[in-house]
């Protein structure tokens, strides 16, 4: 007679196959695409969008002069980031060949105004998620372009193998729930495929923008894991695998999300 566990891995492996047959955990899908249509109407909306708060909120900070040196990233980027290159802005994460090291475009905002202020702040700061989510907007509609090959397509498979790890008491993995059930209902929402062409995204369950790191350590605690830290590599690496996922989408920081 067959074990619980047994039944579970067959009907986990069907699953897969269906999603092979069917195309779908070859083609990137929107977040977008999950959620109700009252939301997509607040996400479109840029009165509605409760994100767009946080947006201005880093202008405001692009546009602040620093007291030491009375610079602003403005100076070097336009008051309204109009000399942005939105290309490059929909690339990171990068990697950096000379420092090895995954550059997320908040490590980015974070590095560039180290040269203009004295002061640095934590990763995730309130500060810096509200710079990366003005900057991020900017590229708005742009399409997700995440290097894959070269030395990076190492440090993806080693993103790819925390993504499909089991964590918590839960026992599951991004996987399960991205890979094989999206679609399906949870607490009365639509599990999407996890993408990460919205973020940082403004969430309705906790009310306020949340980076994408920040959302796998809350995923991590849902799963009743400890979550990885802040800076740590595993997060770093995980948020790379993500954004590369992506790739083909457009950006629309800051999408609405559950």
């Amino acid at each position: 007679m067959r074990s619980i566990k047994e039944n579970y891995f067959t009907m986990a492996g069907f699953c897969l196959l269906l999603l092979t047959v069917n195309g779908v955990a070859a083609e990137p899908r929107s977040g977008y695409e999950f959620i109700t249509s009252d939301t997509r109407e607040m996400q479109d909306d840029d009165f509605a969008n409760p994100g767009l708060l946080t947006v201005e909120r880093g202008e405001e900070l692009f546009n602040q002069k620093h007291v030491s040196n009375n610079k602003s990233c403005a100076d070097c980027h336009g008051e309204g980031g109009e000399k942005f290159n939105t290309k490059e802005i929909a690339r990171y994460p990068v990697y950096n060949s000379k420092t090895k090291e995954i550059i997320t475009l908040q490590k980015r905002i974070k590095n560039c105004r180290s040269t203009i202020s004295d002061k640095t702040q934590v990763t995730d700061h309130p500060d810096l998620v509200a710079l990366e989510t003005f900057v991020r907007n900017k590229a708005h509609g742009e399409i997700v372009n995440i290097q894959t090959d070269g030395p990076v397509s190492e440090l993806l498979k080693k993103g790819e193998e925390l993504y499909t790890t089991r964590y918590g008491l839960i026992d599951m993995s991004c996987y399960h729930c991205h890979t094989l059930y999206p679609g399906q209902m949870i607490r009365g929402q639509k599990i999407s495929q996890g993408q990460a062409n919205g973020f940082p995204a403004y969430r309705l369950a906790t009310g306020e923008v949340t980076s994408l790191h920040q959302r796998i350590q809350q995923c991590l605690t849902l799963l009743r894991a400890d979550p990885f830290d802040t800076d740590s590599e595993e997060i770093k690496l995980l948020g790379f695998y993500l954004m590369s996922r992506s790739n083909g989408l457009a950006i629309e920081t800051p999408a609405v999300r559950y």
